[in-house]
């Protein structure tokens, strides 16, 4: 946020910062200075709600980042990181993904992009070279977010990484707010900070995003280039594991799409990861 985009006039005068000052920023919102410096620093007993969507609207932030600061306002400080059990689909969940067959790719998504299951359309659209039966191993599961920084495959799979990259990383930091204490969570940013230079650099950046639709853009070692469009549903009885589901962006990455499913051999087995009895962590 620019003084100019707030409304404030520069007069002339030489700034050392491009954003906002606290005064400006406190000014703005309704607050005293001491007061905000206070809550920058973890000093202040906490924001109300009143205070927290003053400062949402000053900062012009959309919903996802509004839910954001909520969460960094609301969590208590963070003395010792809990190791969460192992994630596991809900049944209801599993039951939606067998009933999509197998000319639909989808996956179920853990809290840390985990892959909690997957039909074989999923498999075979995304990750080939992997081992189809390993979400079923909570130990060894295939995480999405390892895989899309760290695999050379991810990089040649999707030609517009870039702009994934982005929402990918916007997402774990929306996540990264709710589950503050995650133990695996703080491990799995860690190890891609330091193994990821791109990574690194938009985790610094600071972006807060939800992911719940979009296009990727893929150049699959079979199926040739296709389009496919993801939408992600939530689920009410596990707020934190997504069900992904792809679907053909155009006629060309329909036939390519039915080529690739149809070349996998599918039946109706059970999908990956769905065990029978499996209840959520």
């Amino acid at each position: 946020m620019t003084p100019a985009q707030a409304g404030i006039a520069g007069h002339g005068t030489v700034r050392r910062v491009p954003g906002l000052r606290r005064e400006e920023l406190a000014q703005l919102a309704g607050i005293s200075i001491s007061y905000y410096t206070r809550l920058e620093q973890d000093q202040a007993d906490g924001a109300s709600g009143q205070v927290l969507d003053a400062l949402a609207r000053v900062l012009r932030l959309d919903e996802t980042e509004t839910a954001h600061l909520r969460n960094l306002a609301r969590r208590r400080p963070v003395t010792t990181l809990v190791r969460p059990r192992p994630e596991r689909a809900h049944p209801r969940v599993l039951a939606l993904l067998d009933a999509l067959g197998e000319n639909t790719p989808a996956l179920v998504l853990g809290r840390r992009n985990d892959v909690l299951a997957w039909n074989r359309a999923g498999h075979a659209l995304l990750t080939p070279h992997l081992d189809f039966d390993a979400p079923a191993d909570a130990a060894g599961r295939p995480s999405l977010s390892r895989w899309f920084f760290l695999d050379p495959h991810a990089r040649e799979l999707h030609r517009n990484w870039d702009d994934l990259a982005k929402n990918h990383v916007a997402y774990l930091r929306l996540v990264s707010g709710r589950h503050s204490g995650d133990a695996r969570l703080a491990e799995l940013i860690g190890e891609l900070t330091m193994r990821s230079r791109e990574f690194a650099t938009l985790w610094a950046a600071g972006h807060v995003g939800d992911c719940t639709a979009g296009l990727k853009r893929l150049h699959h070692p079979t199926a040739g280039d296709l389009d496919v469009d993801y939408q992600v549903w939530l689920q009410p009885d596990s707020p934190d594991h997504r069900l992904e589901i792809y679907t053909a962006h155009d006629q060309r990455s329909s036939d390519a799409l039915r080529l690739l499913t149809a070349g996998t051999g599918m039946s109706r087995s059970r999908p990956a990861g769905a065990r029978e009895g499996s209840m959520p962590s």
